[in-house]
């Protein structure tokens, strides 16, 4: 870790070189035609993993990373052609690679996640953790890697999140087969949606006979991505009001952790 701090330029968030020469080719192009662009592509992935590890507010990025503005106008540019979650899903591929498994995962596991969201446009009642904004419904490999993730209203179920879950799944991961997860989502309609996708779905249970916490085989592995998330402020809690930033949001912090995975293994 002293290594890696010595080699970013001013804050522990910032790419090193090593980061930057592998995503440096998925930016993108400039136009042939028009004014040339000045715009320092490291620095507004600089600026954005320090907004969503610092948790901070758009109007008091450093002044290092330029104004706010131009920062924030591409982010929405860079969201709307889902830079962010490309950057993902090829650090994570190479990151399996890296550890000797196939590069499509073929089993996951799912889960959700209430938390508070103050400034979301719509929020619901979670009646089960008492907490009033979104959900997060996450799919990660048996490593812990985040597959996807969908966002919804705090007040859908489980197992309805989880129908969301296998058709974006099937579309994105086709090889994925087998899947685990919780009694929650036990439920008939998901069952049949998960055979006629072609999912083998195994539940895991919690011991009738535990007294407090028990760890859970393959079930650990999504709440350890969980904490993973939270460690970045910006995700402690939705700040966003649109669903499509807060998911954005969200493969930055965990494409910034699979990629300093991959450049300094």
């Amino acid at each position: 870790m002293a290594g890696i701090t010595r080699k970013t330029k001013r804050y522990p968030s910032d790419l090193t070189d090593e980061e930057w020469e592998r995503i440096a080719p998925l930016m993108p192009p400039a136009n042939r035609r028009g004014r040339k662009r000045t715009t320092d592509f490291r620095e507004i992935i600089n600026a954005l993993r320090y907004l969503v590890r610092s948790g901070c507010g758009w109007e008091m990025l450093p002044v290092h990373f330029g104004p706010c503005q131009t920062v924030y106008w591409w982010f929405r540019r860079l969201m709307r052609r889902f830079l962010f979650q490309t950057i993902h899903d090829v650090c994570l591929m190479l990151d399996r690679e890296a550890t000797g498994r196939e590069t499509s995962p073929s089993g996951g596991v799912i889960d959700s996640q209430s938390i508070k969201a103050p400034h979301a446009k719509t929020r619901g009642y979670d009646a089960g953790k008492k907490i009033v904004g979104r959900k997060r419904h996450i799919a990660v490999d048996t490593d812990g890697r985040l597959l996807l993730v969908q966002l919804t209203t705090a007040d859908i179920s489980d197992s309805a999140g989880g129908q969301m879950i296998l058709d974006a799944i099937r579309k994105r991961w086709p090889w994925v087969k087998h899947l685990f997860v919780d009694g929650a989502y036990d439920r008939l309609q998901l069952m049949d949606k998960a055979t006629f996708l072609d999912f083998t779905v195994e539940i895991i249970r919690r011991s009738e006979t535990a007294k407090g916490f028990e760890i859970l085989p393959r079930r650990w592995v999504v709440e350890r991505t969980f904490g993973w998330m939270i460690r970045w402020r910006r995700l402690v809690k939705d700040y966003e009001q649109r669903i499509d930033v807060a998911e954005a949001m969200i493969h930055i912090a965990m494409g910034s952790l699979m990629l300093r995975r991959n450049a300094h293994p």
